[in-house]
C-alpha cells in the first residue's frame, strides 16, 4: 500500500486539490503497479507564517 504525503502551501481550492489527488494516485498506481484503491495521499497544507525560505517567513514578503 502505498502512501504519498504532499506538503504545500495553503490557498489551493478543493478543484486544485481534488485534481493532485487524482493525478497522484494515477502515476503511483502505473510506476509501482499498486492498484489505484490502495494508494493513500495525504495533503498537509502550511500556513505561509508556518514555511520560511532564506531567513525569513513567506507571510512577510
Amino acid at each position: 500500500m502505498p502512501y504519498v504525503t504532499v506538503k504545500m502551501l495553503e490557498g489551493r481550492t478543493e478543484d486544485q486539490k481534488r485534481a493532485l489527488v487524482e493525478k497522484v494516485t494515477e502515476a503511483v498506481s502505473e510506476t509501482t503497479g499498486a492498484s489505484k484503491e490502495k494508494v493513500t495521499v495525504f495533503i498537509e497544507e502550511m500556513s505561509k507564517n508556518h514555511y520560511g525560505v532564506a531567513g525569513k517567513r513567506l507571510s512577510d514578503q
